[in-house]
């Protein structure tokens, strides 16, 4: 049978369409991949120091106010460009990096101020509360962030004359960014309903610690951010070497040695390209310190890891911005005589009754955390059962918290023992020596290892009477003498 011309030419016509149509949705689908590859590239290719004008609009539009750590942690992980430096040619003011590296950065960035300028103060305080042996293993980085050419002279010739030894040592750079490597700062968006002229300088700001973290990046094997209004405490550097050495083995991105601002924040200097991308990325989005968190939570620190006391004090009275009076003060800061105990490794165990996740474990830890015990009865106790007996110089135990005065030991007994008995999971001391009383719910002794004459095993916090409150251990602090023979 023969069909008619018309239908014979309307299914060849389908067949055409139906043609078309799947090479046009294989082609879609290609150019949609192609396209999703290139506004990522888009939105990472960072080039001579600011974003291109036509990713500036991609990251305007797909930008966040609230970024999800969860969602975006593993692509966020993976990014290799986010590993590269970003090309920008800085002007050196004074000094240039040695080639040697050094073990810790300290990076600040100064602008102008309205009232006040503590640069200089900022500046003298690391370096004399460094010893000449701590002087070595560190370089400061000054970023003159200021587009007023006159300012940054008359900057320059006073830290180079207050300072040209340490420059000459190498230890002291001064560094600025021309105006033309800065995307655009004016008609940013205005989260938060911020003034206009607010979001102009924290957007700013963000720029500026980008640059100057991508300057960093190679100079030393950690990297400390300081604001340019701070106080340091004695000998930081080595406090903070100590902390990296206890944390040896675990995971951190970000240790905190102050809880104000971008003031004590360590970083290994091999993140610090990523944080530089990343500021750049959403510098109109959110200050600074905001953005830090979620890099933090990015890479897969959910915790805040901070340490006390603080390393570094807010010191200045005006702020930056405006010249507006800045109160803001640490007060977990000790300037002098600064020491991490050493807490050497143990088992905690306490027959208490624990509030929640307040457990034990979180009483010795210099991490801002603590344990929480319902009222205790007399004859309860926090046990330390050491894993080697060990020589102790000095103890100290601190109960209570700020928000809760109360809830401190009100009578109680630390005592330490030896002779250890009893499996892996249950050992504790036969017998025990007691050191003396708590006063207001704190304990401090010093030259134990002269009043102690054996090897200690455990150590414990003994109720001597009963209470109604609660008990927050705050913090148990061990520094040991010399290891005994074994």
């Amino acid at each position: 049978v023969t069909l008619p011309y018309a239908f014979l030419h309307m299914r060849h016509n389908l067949k055409y369409f139906d043609k078309m149509r799947c090479l046009r949705k294989r082609s879609a689908v290609s150019f949609l991949g192609v396209l999703v590859i290139c506004l990522l590239f888009m939105n990472l290719y960072i080039e001579d120091g600011y974003v291109l004008e036509g990713d500036k609009q991609i990251i305007r539009e797909t930008a966040t106010h609230q970024l999800n750590p969860e969602r975006y942690v593993h692509t966020f992980k993976d990014l290799s460009n986010f590993s590269g430096s970003i090309n920008i040619s800085y002007r050196y003011l004074a000094g240039t990096p040695l080639p040697r590296k050094r073990y810790l950065t300290i990076g600040l960035s100064s602008v102008k101020r309205k009232k006040g300028n503590y640069l200089l103060e900022t500046i003298k305080s690391i370096f004399e509360q460094s010893s000449y042996e701590e002087l070595k293993e560190i370089a400061v980085v000054v970023q003159l962030a200021d587009f007023d050419s006159a300012w940054c002279e008359v900057m320059v010739q006073d830290i180079s004359q207050k300072f040209a030894h340490h420059i000459i040592a190498g230890r002291l750079i001064v560094i600025h960014v021309p105006e033309e490597y800065y995307p655009v700062l004016d008609g940013l968006k205005r989260n938060y309903n911020d003034p206009e002229d607010r979001v102009k300088f924290r957007s700013k700001q963000n720029v500026d610690y980008a640059f100057l973290l991508n300057f960093c990046a190679n100079l030393s094997d950690y990297y400390v951010m300081l604001e340019d209004d701070v106080r340091c405490s004695k000998n930081f550097l080595t406090a903070v070497k100590k902390v990296i050495t206890s944390r040896e083995g675990s995971y951190w991105v970000t240790l905190e040695f102050s809880k104000l601002g971008y003031i004590g924040k360590l970083y290994h200097s091999r993140d610090l390209p990523r944080l530089a991308h990343f500021l750049l990325m959403f510098y109109q989005e959110m200050p600074c310190d905001w953005l830090l968190i979620h890099f933090r939570g990015l890479l897969a620190q959910k915790e805040v890891i901070r340490f006390k006391p603080s390393l570094f004090q807010h010191m200045g009275y005006y702020s930056s911005y405006k010249g507006a009076e800045n109160k803001l003060k640490d007060d977990d800061f000790e300037e002098e005589s600064f020491d991490i105990p050493d807490n050497p490794p143990a088992n905690l165990h306490t027959n208490m009754n624990v509030f929640e996740n307040y457990e034990a474990s979180k009483a010795y830890s210099s991490i801002d955390e603590y344990f929480w015990g319902k009222a205790p009865s007399t004859g309860d106790f926090y046990g330390i059962v050491f894993e080697k007996p060990i020589k102790i110089s000095k103890i100290k135990v601190v109960t209570g918290t700020e928000d809760r005065q109360n809830d401190i030991l009100h009578h109680g007994a630390l005592e330490v023992g030896e002779k250890i008995v009893g499996s892996k999971k249950g050992r504790q001391c036969t017998t025990y020596l007691r050191l003396g009383e708590f006063k207001n719910g704190n304990f401090e002794i010093t030259d134990v290892e002269n009043k102690v004459l054996f090897d200690i095993n455990c150590m414990r916090i003994l109720v001597t009477k009963s209470q109604k409150e609660w008990l927050i251990i705050r913090s148990i602090s061990v520094w040991t003498s010399q290891t005994p023979n074994q």
